[in-house]
């Protein structure tokens, strides 16, 4: 590749868009009272692009909200009140008022006042429908007479039905033009591409500026400066998945099922026309192909009853297709259906499972023949009941295990993982030796069907059927099965190989491997780098049904290396990944992440939210490891807010070993857990129990924070026992924790070192470990565990400045910086009142306006706040502390 030309990113100038840009100068006009202008178009037509230049081009404020990811009641208004707002107080008021009788335009006009501000919402039809109706009466009310209101841009979908807004202008995009078509081309690469190229790309894109873009991306440098030829199709399905992905992927399940049946339907009717024009068609089988492929892509209308037979036949409802026709997505005339945007037909067939390509039956064919999932299924489940029915059974053993690789798929997004195990099990076993990637990719999926599922022996039979493997998978076999068995010193060289290459590579499926080995080894931080380059190729790949399970991967990976805020924005991601692909397994993995992650920063609420949407999924589906997270979450939270012996007893069967216990790759890691509420619970017969079988797990090396851990442990139980023990294991416990790098647990076990210092009478000693848990606590914004070592700091006479605000020290007036003064040398209010010529009442008085000044609770967090006396030049000298110390020689005199 000669490197000579490179392509660069679309800027903000628009091409063919005159009729649109003065609608938009129209309503951004100086003169103008406010007003809605409506944009709509197709994916990739220009919608956002227009929104950018907008509000580039608008003299004065000018705010851009794009749909948010949860698509839940009010999602959209918290959306727009965050950007409205000056911060987060501003929005929730905003929120209140909204959804109070007053509306959201009286939201917005509290927070905008009479500014002329320009308001850019981009796809409205992805908003929620509480705020769409909410938008729409404030739309109304705003134009109304005499009520002038702010400039709304907004863009939806072609097929969106807009709200009935009197006065507002709606701008419907189209396709570029030949010139602008070549316009944006050239503006897209520096140097221009070769002339035969651009007349090529324009002919192909047909004036959508999207796939122009997308074309242009993907076909490299080389072949646009025309140093290599262009393929065959350079608009091709990528290119088209690319585009129209995202809305494909926003649309309803059965109507995203019924616009497949329309394009295959369409693409079979292409190929019999092709070939019965072909004369040798029948003899020329490539030539059959080559001719079907081609006419394929014009996707030619199709026969209503065709496709209702067709839809019937591979079991897909067909109520959407009035909808679907209503909305403009398919055009039906004359007896026929066929796609009003032949580029959206197009996107269909390439973003549809293969399953379903093989599962529609040709258009006039006498029989129905039915999908790979509906073989699979049988008729009436005759499959489940019957055994397989005839149809299955005459299947190629090839296809019959690829049948089963979709409903494995199918489960483990979404059913019982044990049942996604027997069927992947069941294709591995009938692809081995004839699809030798799918047999693989067919193993794995088993064995972590089998791990999320809890169960050992299934993974071994998994990681047993691969008798073929050889290579980097052999080692992944051999190696976690040594693991699973406990023969570490077989199991470490074998996933350690898995690491080092299968982490090099690039498929997503070879890294996934690679992370999975590295968690096994107890390397965390090699996982989280592995599964992130994962992710990193499932985006740039379009991988969306993999996206889920890769985040799921990568939270899980963060969250056990420590870094908590890291796995709860994964987490979060991976929701808004798994929602459209409708995977609730997965989803309900994320749940006990984020429940997990709560816990640490002490959201109780969101720990009970998150713990309760995982278990009613984990419970009914079998998913073993999200439910033990989640019960793990809840008991961590319990033992936060003081409830010691409701978290024990949460984490016993948990902990213990046996088929009714936790997941087994976590029953170790909530020892430790266990142990601190056993102990405060005066469970401590099981609490040393099970400390004992840590130390045996701890010195196996498959956890870095493990050996700190273990000391605490010691530490706890050691309390009520004479002597020093204690104070030996807190002191092993902080200087093992300097090395495995998880703040969290470190400053638990500071939290707990300085709580055991105060009750044994030495809070001098007890404020240095106190004071370096609370930082790392409200570092790591745990508020219920920085609540707790405030706190215990408190108690030990400590100042707890970290939550004051010194600068508010200057706004005290003169008499209130005295008396706190006074009060951070340990005066009291009758000494203060004596001094100052006050009464005691006044003395208090004063001292409530200073401790709600500087953000503090009582005077015994005074000495970390008070600022410097001027008057004295020593930290005990000056007037007033001579004063002071006066005042009580006087009063002693007079009492004796």
């Amino acid at each position: 590749m000669s490197g000579a030309t490179h392509v660069t990113a679309p800027g903000p100038r628009l091409y063919d868009r005159a009729a649109e840009l003065a609608a938009v100068a129209r309503l951004t006009a100086p003169a103008g009272d406010g007003g809605v202008l409506f944009v709509t178009g197709g994916p990739g037509e220009g919608r956002s692009v227009l929104l950018a230049r907008a509000a580039d081009d608008f003299p004065g404020p000018a705010h851009r909200v794009a749909a948010p990811g949860h698509r839940v009641p009010w999602s959209g208004a918290r959306a727009l009140f965050a950007a409205l707002a000056p911060g987060a107080p501003e929005a929730r008021r905003a929120l209140r008022t909204a959804r109070g009788e007053d509306g959201l335009a009286a939201a917005v006009s509290g927070l905008l006042g009479g500014l002329p501000v320009l308001v850019c919402l981009d796809d409205l039809h992805l908003w929620d429908a509480h705020s769409r109706a909410a938008l729409a009466a404030a739309w109304r009310r705003d134009r109304a007479p005499g009520r002038p209101g702010p400039r709304w841009l907004v863009s939806a979908a072609r097929h969106h039905r807009l709200p009935d807004v009197p006065g507002a202008e709606t701008v419907r995009l189209g396709r570029l033009g030949p010139e602008g078509a070549r316009a944006l081309l050239l503006n897209l690469c520096a140097p221009p591409p070769a002339p035969p190229v651009v007349r090529r790309l324009v002919e192909e894109a047909a004036g959508h500026p999207g796939v122009l873009v997308s074309a242009v991306r993907r076909l490299g440098t080389a072949r646009l400066a025309g140093g290599s030829p262009l393929p065959e199709q350079p608009v091709d399905g990528a290119v088209l998945t690319e585009v129209y992905g995202g809305f494909l992927k926003h649309l309803p399940a059965d109507a995203r099922r019924l616009l497949t049946v329309v394009a295959l339907a369409g693409r079979t009717e292409a190929n019999r026309t092709e070939a019965s024009r072909t004369e040798e068609g029948r003899a020329d089988a490539g030539r059959i192909d080559a001719g079907g492929r081609e006419a394929a892509h014009r996707l030619p209308g199709v026969a209503v009853d065709a496709v209702l037979g067709g839809a019937r036949a591979a079991g897909v409802p067909v109520e959407p297709l009035d909808g679907l026709v209503a909305d403009g997505l398919l055009c039906r005339a004359d007896g026929l259906l066929r796609f009003e945007d032949p580029f959206l037909g197009r996107a269909v067939l390439a973003s549809a499972p293969a399953s379903r390509h093989h599962g529609v039956r040709r258009a006039g064919a006498p029989r129905p023949v039915r999908t790979a999932s509906a073989l699979a299924r049988g008729e009436r489940h005759r499959a489940d009941r019957l055994g397989p029915p005839a149809a299955v059974r005459a299947l190629a053993p090839a296809a019959r295990g690829r049948s089963h690789l979709v409903r494995g798929l199918a489960a483990l997004a979404g059913g019982p993982v044990m049942d996604a195990h027997e069927a992947l099990l069941r294709a591995a076993e009938l692809l081995r030796g004839r699809a030798p990637a799918e047999a693989s990719d067919a193993r794995f999926l088993a064995m972590e069907a089998a791990w999320a599922g809890g169960d050992v022996a299934a993974c071994l039979a998994a990681l047993d059927c691969g008798g073929d493997a050889g290579g980097t998978e052999r080692d992944f076999l051999d190696g976690l099965g040594a693991a699973l068995t406990v023969r570490l010193g077989e199991a470490r060289p074998a996933l350690a190989r898995v690491v080092a290459r299968d982490g090099a590579e690039d498929d997503p499926r070879l890294l996934l491997r690679a992370g999975s080995a590295a968690l096994v080894l107890g390397d965390t931080a090699a996982a989280a780098r592995i599964h992130a380059r994962a992710l990193a190729r499932a985006r740039a790949e379009h991988r969306t049904a993999l996206l889920p399970r890769v985040l799921e991967h990568l939270a899980y990976a963060e969250l056990r290396a420590g870094r908590y805020s890291r796995a709860a924005r994964t987490a979060r991601e991976g929701l808004r990944a798994a929602e459209p692909v409708e995977q609730p397994n997965t989803a309900a993995h994320q749940h006990a992440v984020l429940a997990l992650v709560a816990s640490v920063t002490g959201d109780g609420p969101a720990v009970a939210e998150h713990a309760g949407l995982a278990l009613g999924t984990a419970r009914p589906h079998g998913l073993v490891q999200a439910a033990t997270l989640a019960e793990w979450a809840l008991a961590r939270d319990e033992l936060g807010r003081g409830l010691a012996a409701q978290a024990a007893a949460r984490l016993v069967p948990l902990v213990r070993p046996g088929p009714r216990g936790g997941h087994f790759a976590l029953r170790m890691l909530m020892v430790p857990c266990f142990v601190e509420a056993a102990v405060a619970s005066g469970r401590t017969a099981e609490a040393r129990s099970a400390a004992g079988e840590y130390a045996v797990w701890a010195a196996q090396g498959l956890d870095g924070p493990a050996p700190a851990l273990l000391a605490r442990c010691r530490a706890l139980l050691a309390q009520g026992e004479e002597g020093e023990e204690a104070a030996y294991w807190f002191g092993e416990a902080v200087r093992r924790h300097e090395g495995c790098g998880n703040d969290f647990e470190r400053a638990r076990t500071l939290l707990a070192y300085g709580t055991w210092l105060r009750r044994r009478r030495r809070p001098g000693a007890a404020r240095e470990p106190l004071r370096d848990a609370l930082v790392t606590f409200e570092r790591a914004a745990a508020d219920g565990w920085a609540d707790h070592a405030r706190s215990e700091l408190r108690a030990t006479g400590g100042a707890v400045g970290g939550t004051a605000d010194r600068t508010a020290w200057g706004l005290l007036t003169p008499q209130q910086q005295r008396i706190a003064r006074f009060a951070a040398r340990g005066a009291t209010n009758r000494e203060i009142a004596d001094r100052l010529a006050l009464s005691p009442r006044t003395v208090d008085h004063h001292l409530r306006g200073v401790f709600a000044r500087l953000g503090i609770r009582s005077r015994v967090e005074l000495p970390g706040v008070a600022g410097p006396d001027p008057q004295a030049p020593g930290q005990d000298g000056g007037t007033e502390a001579k004063g002071l110390v006066s005042s009580r020689a006087r009063r002693s005199a007079g009492s004796s």
